[in-house]
């Protein structure tokens, strides 16, 4: 099933290329917006499932492209992002050691948002393509045997990150958690529409170029692991993504009028803008590219604009 908000967040199941409204079928699930109407949804899927399909195979839908999409988990309780957790297409030598880091829930954007590039020093603004796991139920010290029961299901996912703001070091809270810096979307698929989450292609476009192109097969610490050792730092609460990180290797500059499209194979297609009123630019060069010239530093440098070294 692929779960979706649309219009003024009514919540929708799609059927082919339309869209069934559901939202009369979950109103007696408490809540108090659609930030915790989809969680709670997740977390009571298994009452819900049957009434959902047995309505959506009678129902008329509207046509999907007649309606505004919405980002299918408004607030997630936690965003967590696996950190260097891939092998860089097999030329790593061994897998780093595990990391994530948090995320603010308030960097929540969906399909035709605009991702506002800030008025910060930053030497480059970047958006990983990812693969993101929604967990189903309250999960606390999991291992990682058991970790596949608590994915409810998978969405598309965007690590906006504005790199190398001052001072050096531990920057991740102010390069990640800028507001609209975590795209999502256009919905839910549930787990079980996914054969392997890790053997899907994961694609992303910049204005038309295709500039990442990678398989989830390379990732280096599986969903289970990732599972297993963000709940042992913290309990993950229904409908909290866990975005499980990118190959860094097509990383490419986000500037002002671009217009980004994400794939991850059988999750569909989220697609976004990105504004910047100061409108600096860069090379649509990708790290891999950089690196392939003899460059120095992880990615291509500033050219014009605020900020641009003389």
């Amino acid at each position: 099933m692929r779960l979706l908000y649309f219009n003024d967040f009514k919540l929708g199941v799609l059927k082919g290329d339309t869209v069934v409204d559901v939202s009369h079928l979950v109103q007696d699930i408490p809540h108090t917006g659609p930030g915790n109407l989809m969680n709670g949804l997740i977390e009571r899927f298994g009452s819900y499932r049957k009434k959902l399909e047995d309505f959506v195979a009678t129902g008329k839908g509207v046509p999907l492209a007649s309606v505004r999409i919405r980002p299918p988990l408004p607030k997630p309780t936690n965003i967590e992002c696996m950190a260097v957790n891939y092998m860089e297409d097999g030329t790593l030598k061994e897998p780093a050691p595990i990391n994530a880091f948090h995320k603010s829930p308030s960097a929540i954007i969906g399909p035709g948002d605009t991702m506002v590039l800030p008025d910060v020093p930053a030497g480059i603004f970047e958006g990983e393509a990812e693969l993101a796991i929604i967990i189903g139920k309250r999960c606390s010290n999991v291992k990682a045997a058991d970790a596949m029961q608590y994915v409810f299901g998978y969405t598309n996912f965007i690590d906006g990150s504005a790199r190398g703001l001052p001072p050096p070091g531990n920057v991740f809270y102010q390069m990640k958690s800028r507001e609209t810096f975590a795209p999502i979307g256009p919905y839910i698929v549930t787990a079980d529409e996914v054969k392997d989450p890790h053997k899907l292609q994961v694609k992303l476009w910049n204005s038309g170029q295709l500039m990442q192109n990678f398989n989830t097969d390379d990732m280096a610490h599986k969903i289970p692991r990732c599972i297993e050792w963000v709940s042992s730092i913290h309990t993950m609460e229904p409908g909290d993504i866990l975005a499980t990180g990118t190959n860094h290797r097509g990383l490419n500059s986000f500037m002002d009028g671009d217009v980004i499209e994400l794939e991850c194979e059988g999750i569909g297609r989220l697609k976004f803008n990105v504004k910047d009123e100061l409108k600096r630019t860069w090379a649509r060069t990708t790290r891999l590219q950089w690196k392939e010239t003899g460059n120095e530093g992880p990615h291509t440098l500033q050219l014009t604009g605020k900020y641009a070294k003389k």
